[in-house]
């Protein structure tokens, strides 16, 4: 595997950091501790800051089976240095907030990992509370769920969570940018796949297509870039999920857990920025580690909440995320029993991969042939393979009788990577570069045509991700 490539100078004026991989760090915390070397690092577990998010709560949902743990993370940032945070665009002050929280469950049995996405911009509702400072009383009241630990801290976001989820939080974990870099490092970088170049001059990231081993720095741009794709949050949520199990399967098969000396150096980092529950002691921590030595990459899954409403519009809140309350509640019901979720997912149909998704592609069909109906029945294959396709009613001049023997597309060359998603579902058509007619693509259908062949891009589905095992998504 070569080496980290160099990156380019980023741009002046880097913006406020987001970010979510505090998921990716917290899940190194579920290896904390491996047979035959769990005594040595007792002093370091014991070392970890701890909180009391728990501390008198009421009103709990039930508990269910397995454990579930809540990940959130701050953009903390003291100890990264001037240079890399001018490298790695983490300009700007931190917010001291979390932008990505996750549901971890782990199976009665220890044997599997299950990890739920919730967004940051979910639309919440916060439980009415008193302030232990103030001991002023607040009203429950409609927030981002972002805002929640901004407003109340690890307490009011784990009283929040159970209440949209019906799941009962057994520990809470907290991280920030500085372990996640480090942490990344300590392990010799982690291998990340893509099948189209990603490029984000938000965060800097430049990763060219196949595999590529990402160092700290490279990992937090990887995971915190928002605009490489339509669904900005979900889809990060998406590149998050993917690292996380390229995480996994790095420290379960790269004999961490088993060299006293290497696990050591891993704790360490983490511990220095970690905070967990009180009740989140040395002996729970080590029973997990010791189960993972077993884990493969097909032992942990992801998913994310399933979205009912991308723009809720909420009055002095302004958008939300709502979630389907049906889908979303089948979900939880699923953890709390400590069902697999991703057993019950049909695989995605066979298609083409594409690098821009159909559902960004304005198609118009006519029908340049004497054939009646094809250019509806193009139009229906058309929709139904995601593209935003519509029938033009006559073919610009050229008579209807007339028969064209090719399929020709005709594209604005500033939409060239449009086209060629278009291309690869009608394959055979010739394409025309006509510049100035504008983002719609419009294609003539000639007596070739016969049939759409089905095209996809790695775009995340607005409803829902589905639910995918870690050998999934792993770099092969």
């Amino acid at each position: 595997m070569p080496p980290p490539r160099r990156r380019r100078p980023p741009p002046r004026r880097p913006p406020r950091p987001r970010w979510g991989m505090r998921i990716i760090t917290t899940l190194s915390v579920l290896v904390l501790g491996a047979g035959g070397i769990g005594h040595a690092l007792i002093g370091e577990l014991d070392g970890i800051g701890r909180i009391d998010p728990f501390k008198d709560m009421k009103d709990r949902p039930a508990p269910g089976r397995g454990m579930n743990v809540l990940l959130v993370g701050t953009d903390g940032r003291d100890k990264i240095t001037p240079a890399e945070k001018q490298k790695y665009h983490l300009g700007g002050a931190p917010c001291h907030c979390t932008d990505t929280v996750m549901l971890v469950h782990v199976s009665a049995d220890r044997s599997r990992v299950s990890v739920v996405s919730l967004p940051r911009d979910s639309y919440a509702v916060v439980p009415a509370r008193t302030d232990p400072a103030t001991r002023k009383r607040y009203p429950a009241h409609p927030v981002r769920l972002n805002a929640a630990y901004a407003q109340g801290g690890p307490q009011l976001t784990v009283q929040t969570v159970e209440k949209m989820t019906g799941v009962q939080i057994n520990h809470y974990l907290e991280v920030d940018f500085t372990s996640f870099m480090k942490t990344v490092d300590v392990l010799g970088g982690v291998d990340i796949c893509t099948a189209r170049p990603l490029k984000d001059a938000y965060t800097g990231l430049d990763l060219p297509v196949g595999s590529s081993r990402l160092n700290g720095g490279e990992a937090l741009q990887y995971v915190r870039s928002r605009h490489l794709d339509a669904a900005s949050d979900l889809g990060r949520m998406q590149r998050q999920q993917r690292f996380m199990a390229s995480l996994i399967a790095k420290t379960t098969s790269s004999g961490v857990l088993l060299n006293p000396v290497k696990f050591r150096d891993v704790a360490s980092t983490i511990f220095g920025s970690v905070r967990a529950d009180k009740g989140f002691g040395p002996d729970e921590m080590l029973s997990i580690g010791q189960a993972m030595r077993g884990f493969k990459p097909a032992s942990s899954e992801f998913t994310s909440v399933p979205i009912g409403q991308m723009n809720y519009r909420v009055k002095g809140i302004g958008s939300t995320v709502k979630w389907d309350p049906v889908k979303a509640g089948k979900l939880f019901r699923e953890i709390r029993e400590d069902v697999p979720i991703a057993v019950h997912r049909s695989a995605a149909p066979k298609a083409r991969k594409v690098d821009v998704p159909p559902s960004q592609i304005r198609v118009q069909v006519a029908n340049g042939t004497s054939t009646a109906g094809l250019a509806a029945r193009a139009d229906k294959s058309l929709r139904s393979t995601g593209f935003l396709s519509s029938v033009a009613a006559v073919v610009p001049g050229r008579p209807a009788a007339s028969d064209t023997e090719r399929t020709v597309i005709e594209y604005d060359p500033r939409w060239n990577r449009s086209v060629r998603s278009l291309a690869a579902a009608l394959p055979h058509a010739e394409l025309r570069s006509v510049a100035g007619i504008g983002s719609t693509l419009k294609v003539t259908l000639g007596s070739d045509f016969t049939t759409v062949t089905p095209v996809r891009a790695d775009e995340p589905d607005p409803g829902r991700f589905a639910a995918v095992t870690g050998d999934q998504v792993v770099c092969k």
